[in-house]
């Protein structure tokens, strides 16, 4: 069984994300993470990246949808929103959303802005929005999990955030990490009690 973990990071901080929870999830035995990211997009003109990304995980394509048991998805605030690349990627899947493919699984997002109070929160609710169209679960982070009480950097009900600073240059703090890695965790279990036979 296999949770995809998917996301667009331009300076590097959803990435680490990206890694804790894929942590968190293959810390869940006979359970492992697949780990994608997606192409930048271009606001002049339509702009071609080769297939394979110079370094990293690789692009994303639809069978990762449809092959995975749950998805975790993460993205940089871009004004309150989920990042173009991430938001174009998903306005491709209108064929998944047709046959139902991701209805039923599980998911859970995550995100990194440069302010504190950047919108971390509706980003988290705008990746939401087209997992909810395609029939997905969400599961968020519960307050039983004590480091989103005790945080004083990134993290949210909705899902992990974190707080990389107006350079992009501070590190993930541990209650930050250890959220991204009790959601891909929480993905994981829950992928496990509904697939599991």
């Amino acid at each position: 069984m296999e949770i995809l973990v998917l996301y667009y990071s331009r300076y590097g901080a959803t990435a680490k994300m990206a890694q804790q929870v894929c942590r968190g999830v293959e810390s869940m035995q006979g359970i492992r993470a697949r780990l994608r990211t997606v192409p930048a997009v271009s606001a002049v003109c339509e702009a071609v990246e080769d297939g394979i990304p110079e370094s990293g995980p690789p692009y994303a394509i639809h069978d990762d949808l449809k092959e995975c048991a749950g998805l975790v998805v993460g993205s940089p605030t871009r004004f309150g929103n989920m990042a173009a690349p991430l938001k174009y990627f998903f306005d491709g899947t209108g064929s998944l959303w047709l046959s139902g493919t991701l209805a039923g699984k599980p998911a859970g997002v995550f995100t990194s802005t440069s302010s504190l109070h950047g919108g971390q929160e509706s980003t988290l609710l705008s990746m939401m929005l087209p997992l909810l169209h395609h029939g997905m679960l969400i599961v968020g982070t519960p307050y039983t999990e004590r480091e989103l009480m005790e945080t004083t950097a990134g993290g949210t009900p909705y899902g992990p955030s974190h707080h990389a600073g107006i350079d992009s240059d501070r590190a993930l703090s541990d209650m930050e990490q250890q959220l991204c890695q009790k959601l891909g965790a929480r993905v994981a279990q829950v992928a496990d009690k509904l697939w599991s036979k």
